[in-house]
């Protein structure tokens, strides 16, 4: 669904409600600005998010990088030789 952004000032209460069932897009200045979404849908974006960060680091741990804790003091003791 789509609203414009004075639509959902004016009635913000049924478009709420409406995202508690499909996003609602709201367009200002006939652009597409925000989406309104149900919070248990951001809640699941959220998860969604970390799970494919934790994968990240964990693949990059596992292909040898050593983390910024480590990097840090290698470029530290590097800087520090000359």
């Amino acid at each position: 669904m789509e609203a414009s952004a004075t639509e959902v000032k004016n009635k913000f209460g049924k478009f709420s409600d409406i995202a508690r069932k499909e996003p609602v897009i709201v367009e200002k200045t006939g652009r597409k600005t925000i989406v309104l979404i149900a919070f248990e849908e951001y809640e699941r974006l959220i998860q969604i998010e970390d799970a494919f960060w934790a994968e990240k680091a964990e693949r990059a741990e596992a292909e040898g990088y050593v983390g910024p804790e480590k990097s840090l003091a290698f470029i530290k003791s590097e800087h520090a030789e000359t």
